[in-house]
């Protein structure tokens, strides 16, 4: 028999997940997701891409502010679900939530627990230099994505690999493997593990305090850093008075004082070694290529940049 799931997630990471799971015939009863909110330039309601999902397969549609209060809990108790299954939804799930599907509620986190507890795990495997990231399905208890883990898979990343394309490869995984999950608790062979008490790291929320380039760190750092925030929120530097984000870079040779430009090719030295701003945007512009860029604003050798 299909298992009857409450599915919870909100951004475009947990759409294929969404799509996965109504594809494999499970009994969706009800999709929570975070409530619209204005944006664009006609500041009109923009439905999360779960949501549009959602309506789109004819699942009904639940945005609470709060689950813990008893309306929300209540409502919740009444959907009678076997599974909750949790991606990237945005709301702390309390106690009261959590005993309610008798099966428990299984979440997608996007890195190798216990490494990368927390909110930006793509983003800070990424920006740490790490080799490998991947996905694993846990079970839910109140910590900090402390639960217990059913599976995991890995993916190398590669060393010019953006967070935006690792986000696709995880996202993608994800659903896979949740599906995998279900399957497996379906048939009472779903084996939970305790996560390590070695290895534990946190992912703390991108802040844009941390989003400027820092010339005066190694090469790898900085072509780390930004590949861990394309293309959103985007590591940034200034030219001329003009804020400038990198969306691609590559490494590359040459030394001088950091901040520098290399050559006219936007080449820049690090406190060791430089890197070449392959792909950059500027505010309110569309992203284009450093030639294209340079076409309009020739960039000597020898230009600070801040």
């Amino acid at each position: 028999m299909p298992l009857r799931l409450i599915f919870m997630g909100t951004p475009d990471f947990s759409v294929p997940t969404l799509v996965e799971l109504a594809a494999r015939g499970h009994d969706i009863a009800a999709v929570y997701t975070r409530a619209a909110k204005r944006a664009g330039r006609g500041m009109e309601m923009q439905p999360t891409p779960v949501e549009r999902e959602a309506k789109r397969l004819g699942i009904p549609v639940h945005t609470p502010k709060t689950l813990r209060d008893e309306a929300a809990q209540a409502e919740f108790r009444a959907l009678r679900g076997d599974v909750a299954v949790v991606i990237a939804y945005g709301l702390i799930l309390p106690k009261p939530i959590l005993d309610v599907p008798k099966l428990g509620c299984f979440n997608v986190h996007a890195s190798l627990l216990p490494r990368w507890r927390g909110a930006a795990p793509i983003n800070r495997a990424v920006m740490a230099g790490d080799a490998d990231s991947g996905v694993t399905i846990m079970k839910m208890d109140e910590g900090l994505d402390t639960g217990a883990m059913a599976m995991t898979e890995r993916v190398k990343i590669g060393e010019d690999m953006t967070a935006g394309e690792l986000n696709d490869a995880l996202s993608r995984l994800g659903a896979d493997l949740m599906a995998r999950a279900l399957a497996a608790l379906e048939r009472g062979s779903l084996t939970l593990t305790p996560q390590p008490q070695q290895g534990v790291t946190y992912a703390d929320k991108i802040t844009n305090a941390e989003t400027r380039i820092d010339w005066s760190k190694p090469a790898q750092q900085v072509h780390d850093h930004i590949r861990g925030l394309s293309p959103f929120p985007g590591a940034w530097f200034e030219l001329n008075g003009v804020r400038v984000k990198v969306l691609r870079s590559a490494k590359a040779d040459g030394t001088g004082a950091p901040g520098t430009t290399l050559d006219d090719k936007l080449t820049v030295a690090c406190a060791s070694g430089a890197v070449r701003l392959v792909q950059i945007q500027r505010a309110g512009k569309q992203p284009m290529s450093a030639d294209d860029f340079l076409h309009g604003t020739p960039v000597k050798a020898g230009t600070k940049v801040g």
